[in-house]
């Protein structure tokens, strides 16, 4: 099943409005029945009860109109004509507005739905929405990503929930099976973002991405234990993160070189102050050192490999390098004011 992102006001929430109108109006024409009851005939001729005032309200409401309990005294019929029958109209535009709002948004989702099969293309797919798949999300919308070209697959109702709300596409269902990745066009996708929450499940994720679609789509992963790094690389992984032994090092690195972690968690941390970033050389560049640019460089991309600054290779950019660069990631104010 398909969940677009939620709207400001769902189709529950304006039907409980309904309901809580038609409600409200019912009591009112209680009301003013039950005060003036002894203006009212009814067939039995016992005087009306509050059980009567209800069926009568509602009847009438309605348009039924049995006939078995009818305004007598001129002043019940005053207030048929000004209150019962404009309330009677209003009953009936707010059933039949109900009706029309179901049926609308039955036929907004149908469209909504074929608009997007028709046009995904080129997007990410984040199999698992915990708290490792929020920050690759937030990283991809951090990078200029649309929000409109990533598609979630969850199971958890609650994770559905938070994709949608933050604005997101998602697909119910487990990632491993084939079906669900078809159904979020896994084939058109342009990479696979695993972060699942055992590296059991990535790995038939990645087998299964793989089969799908013949090693075309870049998958990225991650697992918790280095040991099964090895085995989703030949399960079609392309790029392996090993999120224990990460943090392991972050942790070392924390007794060893305390400052260091302070630098780290800066360029991880968007709006902190310097952030990662990949471009592509300009043609001013080419033939230039990467050093001597006015950003800092710190490595090159050639034909989707990484070439260090200390290497040879990377003495020079060369025409169709990519530029891995630190850049200024402050806030626009806090950098202009400073």
């Amino acid at each position: 099943m398909i969940h677009f992102p939620a709207q400001r006001r769902g189709p529950l929430s304006a039907l409980s409005l309904r309901l809580a109108a038609a409600l409200g109006l019912v009591l009112a024409v209680v009301a003013a029945v039950y005060l003036d009851r002894d203006g009212y005939r009814d067939v039995n001729e016992d005087g009306l009860t509050l059980l009567d005032c209800f069926y009568y309200a509602v009847v009438s409401l309605s348009t039924t109109g049995y006939g078995d309990i009818t305004p007598a005294a001129p002043s019940a019929r005053l207030v048929n004509v000004l209150f019962v029958t404009p309330a009677r109209v209003i009953f009936l535009i707010i059933l039949v507005g109900t009706t029309l709002e179901v049926l609308t948004e039955q036929y907004r989702t149908g469209r909504r739905l074929s608009r997007w099969r028709r046009s995904v293309k080129d997007h990410v797919i984040i199999c698992g929405y915990g708290t490792k798949g929020r920050s690759a999300v937030s990283a991809l919308l951090e990078n200029g990503l649309d929000r409109s070209r990533i598609v979630v697959v969850e199971r958890s109702p609650t994770a559905l929930r938070q994709a949608t709300s933050a604005g997101l596409v998602a697909i119910e269902g487990s990632a491993t099976r084939s079906s669900v990745l078809i159904e979020a066009h896994v084939k058109n996708a342009k990479s696979v973002i695993i972060a699942t929450d055992s590296d059991d499940a990535s790995v038939l994720v990645a087998l299964t991405v793989r089969q799908l679609t013949a090693g075309q789509v870049r998958i990225i992963a991650a697992v918790r234990e280095a040991e099964n790094a090895p085995l989703l690389k030949q399960s079609g992984a392309h790029h392996v993160i090993v999120s224990s032994a990460t943090a392991g090092r972050l942790l070392g690195l924390s007794t060893s070189a305390p400052p260091l972690i302070d630098v780290v968690e800066d360029l991880l941390t968007p709006g902190q102050g310097m952030a990662l970033a990949m471009r592509s050389a300009e043609r001013s560049e080419v033939g230039r050192s990467p050093r001597e640019l006015e950003s800092l460089v710190i490595a090159l991309v050639r034909r989707g490999k990484v070439v260090t600054l200390s290497d040879r290779a990377g003495a020079l950019i060369e025409t169709g390098d990519m530029l891995v660069h630190v850049r200024d990631d402050r806030p626009q104010q806090a950098s202009t004011s400073g």
